[in-house]
């Protein structure tokens, strides 16, 4: 019985449970890139010296755009957004019988510092700020004999949101505000003029976004 006993014991053990296999979660790249359209709303403001009353009004424009991100954390990242767009500058008040004065295309890369909040799930929503540099190009006059739009810097505000369908991929909705104030020269009747454009514009977007 005592030869038996021990034998009977180990019958009775109950098998070893295996601890369930927990997927490792995947670590995420530092990059991620933004496809976008944007609608870029210049503000309707500008003058020209010496002209009283004059004012300025420029078209909108929707565009696409691609961006560029780097997490150096998880809640900061540094944003440069890409992209071409073209704006008709056209008279107002006192200059308004110019009618269309002339036309630019425009490429404002724009850095920014982004802080993202990361505790409402797959809603990340994020701010930033951060400065802007806008070469004008391809410039042409119209009514003007001759247009010229200096390049220049201008400072930027951000606030925007990314809702996440899984690790990778997510939709985005995005506003920034330019503080953009270039200043020009132009030619009217063989009269060589200086002037400010205050563009200050908004650049509305929404995109597409993938984190490598």
């Amino acid at each position: 019985m005592g030869a038996a006993l021990p034998a009977q014991a180990a019958d009775m053990t109950l098998p070893a449970v295996k601890a369930p296999v927990v997927a490792p979660v995947e670590a995420l790249s530092p990059w991620q890139i933004r496809l976008r359209l944007l609608g870029v709303l210049p503000q309707d403001k500008g003058s020209v010296n010496g002209v009283p009353g004059s004012d300025l009004k420029y078209s909108d424009s929707v565009v696409p755009e691609l961006d560029i991100s780097y997490y150096f954390t998880e809640n900061w990242a540094a944003e440069l957004i890409l992209g071409v767009t073209k704006h008709d500058i056209n008279g107002a008040g006192s200059l308004a019988g110019l009618g269309k004065i002339g036309s630019t295309w425009l490429l404002p890369p724009t850095l920014t510092l982004q802080y993202h909040f990361t505790e409402f799930g797959a809603f990340k929503p994020y701010v930033g700020a951060g400065v802007n540099y806008t070469w004008f190009f391809n410039q042409k006059a119209d009514s003007a004999d001759d247009l010229d739009v200096k390049s220049t810097f201008g400072w930027a505000l951000q606030a925007g949101f990314d809702y996440m369908i899984d690790q990778h991929w997510g939709f985005n909705v995005d506003v920034k505000k330019l503080f953009l104030k270039p200043d020009f020269d132009v030619t009217v009747a063989g009269t060589p003029l200086t002037g400010k454009a205050d563009l200050d514009p908004w650049i509305v977007g929404v995109g597409v976004t993938y984190r490598f």
